[in-house]
């Protein structure tokens, strides 16, 4: 067998292979550059709008993430406002009712300084009759705080009605609208005398009738105040009933009718006070 040759590269080869090699490189980095240039152009033709896309998601998905927190943030302090608001509405009804029972004791207290010949004590109304209207109704008080059958309740101003029951803790009133009521009256500035009878088939009107008014100078007019008057048998005199409201002549042409206003509002009675002066006891005063 032939040996084959060696081939020994000398240092001049080693240069001319070296050479080759660099030439080499160089022009395939030129001709990458060359290639790589337009696929750069057309993949950022086609990527660019995909990252920008994919960056308005992350800044959608961010801004909505911030959004959330915000809102259940709003949530929150929306919850702690209506809590506050609940409990300020809350206040704001008690003190209207305190404002309206001031008020009521206010009147209370200005309606016993009208009366201040008569002693008087102060009760509760705690239930009465069905309907809208209080022509029967009981209080709070009876024998054990001096209440006596007979005695006369006033309250919003004027003559409410009079004491038909007692208990140790409670009496009947019947009030002065109640069909079985009977008060004899007069005008305050004539002293004209006449009857006021209770009226609930007027229930819509709230008003009650008077009649036997004999009035020939045709003194008494639409307005006029109308009292108790010193004859009556069970009330006592000079207590406000209410105000004439209407008044015709009767067929007789001796008398007048009509109806009267009652100065007390019976569709809403709370407080009254009940004069524990009886009219057999009570000297009349001089009118």
């Amino acid at each position: 067998m032939k040996k084959k040759k060696q081939v020994k590269l000398t240092s001049r080869h080693w240069i001319v292979i070296m050479t080759i090699v660099c030439i080499g490189l160089i022009v395939t980095s030129l001709s990458s550059d060359m290639v790589a240039a337009p696929i750069r152009s057309v993949a950022g033709y086609f990527i660019t709008p995909f990252q920008n896309g994919i960056n308005d998601i992350g800044n959608w998905m961010s801004d909505n993430s911030a959004g959330f927190r915000d809102n259940k943030a709003l949530a929150e302090e929306n919850k702690e406002l209506q809590a506050q608001i609940d409990e300020l509405t809350m206040k704001n009804n008690e003190l209207m009712q305190n404002s309206a029972g001031l008020e009521r004791l206010e009147a209370l207290y200005q309606l016993d300084h009208d009366y201040e010949d008569y002693q008087k004590v102060a009760a509760e109304v705690i239930s009465k009759d069905p309907g809208n209207w209080y022509s029967t109704f009981v209080i709070n008080r009876g024998t054990n705080s001096g209440i006596d059958v007979d005695m006369n309740v006033i309250g919003q101003g004027g003559l409410i009605g009079i004491v038909t029951e007692v208990g140790a803790n409670w009496a009947q009133v019947r009030a002065i609208i109640d069909d079985e009521s009977n008060v004899s009256v007069m005008i305050r500035d004539t002293s004209n005398n006449f009857m006021v009878s209770g009226s609930l088939l007027e229930e819509g009107s709230g008003k009650i009738d008077f009649f036997q008014l004999r009035d020939p100078d045709d003194e008494v007019l639409e307005g006029a105040a109308v009292v108790t008057s010193n004859i009556s048998s069970k009330f006592l005199p000079g207590l406000l009933v209410g105000y004439i409201s209407d008044i015709k002549v009767n067929a007789n042409e001796l008398t007048k009718s009509g109806t009267i206003i009652p100065v007390a509002d019976f569709t809403n009675l709370r407080e009254v006070l009940v004069i524990t002066d009886l009219k057999e006891t009570k000297e009349i005063p001089a009118s």
